[in-house]
């Protein structure tokens, strides 16, 4: 009875016998007509006698044998259409990536050539990232002159992108060592099993710090097949930064120093590539291109069953064909004769 109610997974396997329904009209037109066709003409004096005679209880039931044979009619009708209740399930088979967001967040990504600074710019395109990357596993990695795991990777995006907002500068101690970052970042990754293990990393200075210089993070990334994607993030030549003067916080340009060289190596040697991101709209870009070339397969297949529901119709209608035979030769077999 559920299913019958639920109208909006039904369909019909054959809709052409609705057709069968236009017999209903013409059937209550032929009625119509025999009732004519069968009233004797009587010229009378006076009505006085007739109006005293009441039509027995057989003869005002009567009409109910022509109901019944319009709701077999009917009834009939949606059977042969053969109604069905489908219900569809999906199974999906999904090949994730394992990826790092390794985020520098030293004091020069406050600078203000991009709006409102970089590591704000550096956030929004991050969250934007991983919202387009349901079915991957995600981790944040932070660096500046130390690295630090703000969230290992994990599928549950929400804890991720809660984490990825409240990155800010001053964290851990200043500086920029990409090495740090780059290592962490692999040892996030060290015991995946996912098809394919991705960082992004992203800064807009020049190694000066750390336990692990640059090259021997990138032979460690090489040794765990982990693809690196480098962003260089900053405009060519010179920024607005805030920068503390003995009168206080004052804005001043100051010369924008990325090591390409060093970033376009790791790219490079480990079947990723290198990007400069000088504004906002080239940062989502670049985050764009790295979305395509890192694509998740997803198989999805989807099975349809189907519920026959023409049984309780066909019932129906050969009820009302059994009960009209049955009444047109024992109830109302001498009104019929």
């Amino acid at each position: 009875m559920k299913a019958l109610l639920d109208w909006q997974h039904i369909t019909f396997a054959y809709p052409a016998f609705f057709g069968l329904l236009l017999l209903i009209p013409f059937m209550i037109w032929w009625q119509q007509r025999s009732k004519k066709k069968d009233s004797p003409a009587l010229r009378l004096t006076t009505l006085g006698g007739i109006n005293r005679v009441h039509a027995g209880n057989k003869a005002k039931f009567r009409p109910s044998m022509f109901i019944l044979r319009v709701i077999a009619v009917a009834a009939l009708s949606i059977a042969l259409a053969r109604p069905q209740s489908s219900n569809t399930t999906e199974n999906i088979d999904s090949e994730g990536i394992d990826m790092v967001l390794a985020m520098d967040v030293s004091g020069s990504m406050i600078a203000e050539d991009f709006k409102p600074n970089r590591i704000e710019a550096a956030k929004a395109v991050a969250l934007k990232f991983v919202d387009q990357r349901p079915t991957d596993r995600i981790g944040l990695v932070i660096f500046s002159g130390e690295s630090f795991t703000m969230c290992p990777i994990t599928i549950d995006h929400n804890v991720l992108k809660e984490q990825i907002s409240q990155v800010k500068n001053g964290m851990i101690q200043d500086g920029t060592s990409i090495g740090m970052g780059l290592a962490t970042s692999v040892d996030r990754l060290r015991f995946s099993h996912g098809k394919s293990k991705v960082i992004i990393l992203m800064t807009d200075g020049v190694n000066n710090m750390g336990l692990i210089d640059p090259i021997t993070a990138l032979e460690i990334a090489k040794a765990y097949k982990v693809r690196v994607y480098t962003i260089g993030i900053g405009t060519m030549g010179q920024a607005m930064m805030p920068v503390q003067t003995p009168a206080g916080i004052q804005k001043q340009m100051v010369p924008v120093e990325i090591d390409e060289p060093l970033l376009k190596q790791i790219a490079t040697e480990t079947g990723g590539k290198y990007f400069r991101a000088t504004g906002n709209q080239s940062l989502d870009a670049i985050y764009k291109d790295i979305d395509k070339m890192e694509k998740t397969r997803i198989d999805i297949t989807s099975y349809k069953h189907y519920a026959e529901l023409y049984f309780p119709f066909a019932i129906l209608a050969l009820i009302c064909i059994a009960l009209e035979m049955l009444l047109r030769y024992t109830v109302f077999r001498s009104i019929t004769g």
